[in-house]
Order: C-alpha cells, then structure tokens, then sequence
C-alpha cells in the first residue's frame, strides 16, 4: 500500500497535458495547495473573515486564474484577508458561466490552475460553477474542492432538528402559487429539511410553512450565520411565524424544518383520487352542506393536493360533476 508521501511524489511527477511536469507549491506535509492543470472549488467565508482556511489564502495569491462570481467582492475579500491576487481576475457569474466554461477548460488542459469562487460558501450551491463542473467531468479534466464555510450545514447542525438525514432545497420560489405547491410536496417528506429565504418574502413564506405544515411542526430560523448578530429562532411554525411579525429579522436567512413523523407521513401520501373520484365527492359535499358546487370543488381540491403538490383542474372536475349530476337526475 502506498505511503501518502509516495503518492505525493508520484501526483508531482505527473505529466502535464502539453507534456511537461506539473509544478505544483506544496504544504511542507506534502499535500499540493495549487494543483495544476486542475479546477478547483474553494469555500468563501459566509460573513466571518477568520473561517477563510488556509489553503484558500494559498489559492488566491498563487493560482493562475481566478472565476470570481463578483470580482469586487473576491479583491475585497483579499484585501481583509492581507492577500495580493497575482492570477488573472475574471467575472464569472449565473449569466456568462456556460459560455466561460469552455474557454477556462482550455486553459486548465494546458497546464493551468483555475480558482472558481462566489461571494459566500460553496460554488455551486446555489451559485455559479455547475457549468464549468459539468464539462471538466465531460472532457475528463481535474476537479477539486478546498471546503470551507457553508450556511446549509451551519443552520443545519445549530437547528437542534435531526442531522443523520436532510434534504436541501435552495430557496422557496417567489410566487405564492408555486412556494405553495412546493411546500404541499414536501409535507411527507420525512428528513430534515433545509431552505433559504430573503428578507422581503420572509413574512409571506411564513405564512405559507403555517398553512403547509401546520402549528406545531418544529423549525428554526438562522441569521446572520458567523456574523456579530447571528441569531438561531427555534419553536413551532407559528411560533417562529408570529416572532417574524413581531421582530422582523435582518441579514440572510436559513429556515430549517422538521421532516414529518410516521403519521404525518403516512396520511400524506394517500393515493392520488382521480378527477372522477374527486367530482363524487364535490357533488356530495355540496349536497350534504348546501354549498354552491364550485365552493365544494375548490374545497376538496385543496385536501387532495397531488403527489407533486400540484391542485386539480377545477374545471375537469366541474364538469365531470355535471355529468354525475345530470346522470342522476
């Protein structure tokens, strides 16, 4: 079995695409810093300077480029950092990251050692770097990370929730409709569950967990992660609801919530009742309550939710009540 040292020797000696040997700086423990020829993925602090690791202070001053998500944002960094970027800076970003990637490949396949980092945590989570991962697998070029900071975990592990397993779901989308559908979704879902939010839609989604999930299902909401002010809210939905009224939070916002217990679960995810089956029971609820038969549709339409969170043609249904209707008359 190979010694780490071996391995290490033998990752120096290693040609380079062009056919000249890697030049890598090393840590004194024999582990490369700048890999060359290599993409890597390095963790921005998510608002406290001194969680930047020393392997990322290494790779900024030494790479040869850096893909910085803001290029304002990487000097600044830098500059609190006491680091003089000496690679080439280029802005890489949601908007020209697939057509970047290619161009920044070509250079890795020649020798050199790219840098992709975002404003804060880890590329790729949501932000920039998918791209430029994709194609590297694709062309068989290096890919690496240097870890670091990460809101996701942080929130998760100061949550007090279950750890063993999660699910990320990056933001909650912006449309009431759709932030619905996406929660109806996720009411069986049994892991702890991890979602960002901003500032102007936090009250709204709140709003919303309360209607998905109900009162009592356990949650936290963290802010300012690592910052002077941050701050961890634990109780139930309402409970952190009702304290977002009362004390609107500032800064950025991590919400992690409880995943459903074996009942929950369970009477969550019935089988799915067909339009047919749904209209039986609009007709029937209107009969019995007396309700106007679009008032009972709209009704049994929100308790039957599909299995994607999704709601039922209003329409579809009504008009398979009609035909039940007229059928009985």
């Amino acid at each position: 079995m190979e010694t780490e040292d071996m391995q290490s020797a033998q990752a120096a000696d290693k040609p380079a695409p062009g056919g000249e040997p890697l030049q890598e700086r090393r840590h004194p423990h024999g582990a490369a810093l700048v890999p060359s020829g290599t993409v890597i993925l390095a963790a921005t602090p998510i608002g406290n300077t001194a969680d930047a690791s020393a392997r990322l202070v290494a790779l900024l001053e030494h790479v040869d480029i850096v893909a910085a998500e803001d290029t304002r944002r990487l000097y600044d960094l830098a500059n609190r950092l006491g680091v003089h970027v000496n690679g080439k800076v280029i802005a890489y970003h949601d908007h020209n990251e697939r057509n970047k990637a290619d161009g920044l490949l070509d250079e890795v396949a020649q020798g050199a050692s790219v840098l992709v980092v975002s404003d804060a945590g880890m590329p790729t989570i949501n932000d920039p770097g998918l791209a430029i991962v994709r194609c590297a697998i694709e062309r068989g070029i290096p890919v690496t990370c240097a870890p670091g900071p990460s809101a996701v975990l942080d929130a998760l592990a100061l949550s007090g929730l279950p750890t063993d397993r999660f699910c990320y779901e990056g933001f909650l989308p912006r449309r009431h409709a759709e932030r619905m559908q996406r929660l109806r979704a996720l009411r069986a879902e049994q892991r702890t569950i991890v979602f960002y939010e901003t500032l102007h839609r936090i009250a709204d989604s709140m709003d919303d967990l309360l209607a998905a999930f109900g009162p009592g299902r356990p949650m936290a909401l963290c802010r300012e992660l690592t910052k002077d002010y941050e701050e961890i809210r634990r109780g139930g939905v309402e409970r952190i609801r009702q304290s977002v009224i009362d004390d609107p939070p500032r800064g950025e916002l991590v919400l992690v919530i409880g995943g459903a217990d074996d009942e929950t679960a369970a009477l969550e995810t019935p089988d799915a009742l067909g339009v047919d089956e749904l209209a039986a029971l609009s007709l029937k609820r209107s009969q019995s309550q007396g309700e106007r038969i679009k008032d009972s549709i709209a009704q049994i339409v929100a308790e039957h939710p599909l299995p994607d969170g999704s709601l039922a043609n209003r329409k579809e249904i009504y008009a398979a009540v009609l035909v039940l209707r007229d059928g009985a008359c």
